[in-house]
């Protein structure tokens, strides 16, 4: 596990203004060394703006980033060469090949071109290399990205929603690759939308809105923190919407209701197997249950609704 206070991306008091619009507000973040981390917000949170900030693209109104220790600035063209970068829009030469393109980025950056057929190989696109990449898809050219992004083996990557325009099969290859590069020792900062990827990738998360971070923590902590426990859900052939009142007076019980045959429980992880104990003894014939987590939507959900002043 990471050490508590070894940071290598931190935004302090970190703040961008576009004439009327304040696009990140006095955020602060911390990654970890080695840790996968997902900056999640929906659209307009101002996660790319964030992103843009930390590699330097965009200067902040206020504030300031620090990579590896070092404070960064327009000059700071040593912190960017150990981050592997993929932005939010990925555009390259239409007239060029992936093979092409990767040769490009590696004269760039002084990188060994023996990486470039191995790399393109590793995000599926080992027969699609010599054709242009002007006749892709979307998703292929993010592919293209996926892989330009890895060469030289940087230690941090900062993706910008690198699930985007992906369909099922190509963003399990990205998950694959985020999962190996971490693995292998990077440090990883992705920014994205949708929750049931950073749920299935991150070690933390931070969750920004209209420019805020207003959670960052792990999803069980943070559920844990808004009080959103598991749930059972039982099926009890002729149940009938009756609810047993004998469940609420077990320990760690929280609420208990019905729908026709099925019945509810929302309880602490210890109170599961008294439930489905309690139910048999009473006489109850279980045909089915299972057991649904907190999900990082529920989380999400909740904690926006707090900070714009909901329940």
């Amino acid at each position: 596990m990471p050490k508590e206070n070894s940071f290598v991306i931190e935004t302090r008091k970190l703040a961008k203004r576009f004439k009327e619009v304040q696009a990140v507000d006095g955020l602060d973040i911390k990654v970890r060394k080695g840790e996968i981390y997902g900056l999640l917000g929906p659209n307009g949170a101002g996660k790319t703006t964030t992103i843009k900030m930390i590699m330097s693209l965009t200067h902040p109104t206020k504030g300031k980033v620090v990579v590896k220790g070092k404070t960064v600035t327009d000059g700071s063209v040593d912190i960017r060469a150990d981050i592997g970068y993929l932005p939010e829009r990925v555009a390259f030469y239409h007239n060029l090949t992936p093979h092409q393109t990767m040769n490009f980025f590696c004269e760039l950056q002084g990188a060994d071109k023996s990486v470039i057929e191995p790399l393109l190989k590793e995000v599926g696109l080992e027969d699609e290399m010599h054709r242009k990449v002007g006749t892709f898809s979307k998703g292929m050219v993010q592919l293209v990205g996926v892989a330009q992004a890895m060469i030289g083996e940087p230690s941090i990557y900062i993706l910008d929603e690198p699930m985007g325009g992906l369909d099922p099969r190509w963003v399990k290859v990205v998950r694959e690759r985020i999962r190996k590069i971490n693995d292998n020792g990077a440090t990883v900062l992705f920014s994205s939308h949708i929750l049931g990827e950073v749920q299935a990738l991150c070690d933390r998360v931070g969750i920004i809105n209209k420019g805020k971070l207003i959670a960052e923590d792990t999803v069980e902590n943070l559920s844990e923190h808004l009080h959103i426990r598991p749930h059972l859900e039982i099926v009890i052939p002729g149940l009938d919407s009756e609810v047993p009142d004998f469940l609420q007076t077990i320990k760690k019980v929280e609420s208990v209701h019905t729908n026709g045959d099925t019945l509810f429980v929302t309880c602490e992880h210890e109170a599961r197997m008294k439930v489905i104990t309690k139910l048999k003894e009473k006489g109850y014939e279980i045909q089915d249950f299972q057991t649904f987590e907190p999900t990082l939507e529920e989380t999400f959900i909740k904690l926006i609704s707090e900070a714009e002043g909901g329940e």
